[in-house]
């Protein structure tokens, strides 16, 4: 997240360059097979946030091992705290270089390992998730929730897509905008959904009904970085998301779930936007607050 592409003042993200599947059967060449791959993530980001929030919802620890990077990014990009005992990398460039000696692009998480080839998998984050939820169910705990059911799949892809386009990636093309039209276009947008999510909440706990769905954990980890990040520093300031009751009690009811809450990090955070993204907060100083309590009684269960 430290260098953007814009076109004509509106921000554009890198595509993946990775983006081979793992597969229950094998079919793919990379079979769903327990303790064969290594997930990198970033606590500060969204998309990484929820690989791990899947994973803990169901019961993948010990199949798909975790390598959590550093908040801070300079040049050469996400770096391990200390090198990483399974891949020997010491910054994750040299994964994707290891892989594609020609790659030029940022380096991104999450992203997923292949132990046995020595190769990245993939980066295809909007997959990853799914992927888990549906090639490592010989893998998932016996209670685990169905969190792609097949019968919601069309309904939770269209809300993802809605989601994706002006909310998860919004409030990017907002904070990177450079045209003032570009910007308010996003933010109205962005604005827009959220007005929409919030009278979908009145009537119902979570987005698809009474259980948490694949659409709920890719919505949660943008509303989690509303207040503490992109409202100041990506200028989505029209309202914050705790002047939204039925958003801001369901944002707090999904915090109350160990895998939601517990992959929370707000310090890596707050360090990582406030001090890697220089063009956009130049001083690199991280902002005390907002003090906001997040495990305040949200009573989502009426």
């Amino acid at each position: 997240m430290s260098v953007q592409e814009v076109e004509g003042g509106r921000f554009v993200r890198q595509a993946n360059r990775f983006t081979e599947r793992i597969t229950a059967d094998g079919s793919s060449g990379y079979p769903a097979e327990a303790g064969r791959y290594r997930l990198f993530v970033s606590y500060a980001c969204p998309w990484a946030q929820r690989t791990l929030i899947v994973r803990r919802l169901l019961g993948l620890e010990d199949a798909i091992s975790v390598a959590v990077v550093d908040p801070i990014r300079d040049e050469r990009g996400w770096r391990l705290p200390e090198r990483d005992p399974v891949t020997g990398a010491e910054f994750l460039s040299e994964l994707y270089l290891g892989t594609d000696p020609s790659f030029e692009g940022r380096y991104t998480v999450p992203c997923i390992w292949d132990t046995e080839t020595g190769r990245l998998v993939t980066n295809d984050f909007p997959n990853i998730t799914t992927m888990m939820e549906t090639e490592f169910t010989a893998q998932h705990r016996a209670d685990a929730p169905d969190l792609y059911p097949e019968a919601l799949r069309a309904e939770i892809d269209e809300l993802n897509d809605l989601v994706y386009r002006t909310v998860n990636n919004g409030a990017y093309k907002c904070g990177f905008a450079t045209a003032q039209d570009a910007y308010e276009d996003a933010v109205d947008a962005l604005f827009g959904t959220l007005d929409q999510l919030e009278e979908r909440l009145s009537d119902r706990r979570y987005l698809f009904g009474d259980r948490i769905t694949e659409a709920d954990v890719r919505l949660y980890p943008t509303l989690a970085r509303f207040d503490a990040v992109y409202y100041s520093h990506f200028k989505c300031n029209v309202r914050h998301l705790a002047e939204y009751p039925n958003l801001w009690g369901y944002a707090r009811d999904l915090y109350s779930v160990p895998a939601f809450g517990e992959t929370t990090n707000f310090d890596h955070i707050k360090r990582h936007y406030y001090v890697t993204q220089r063009n956009i907060n130049p001083s690199g100083v991280v902002p005390k607050g907002p003090f906001i309590d997040w495990t305040a009684p949200h009573d989502r269960a009426r």
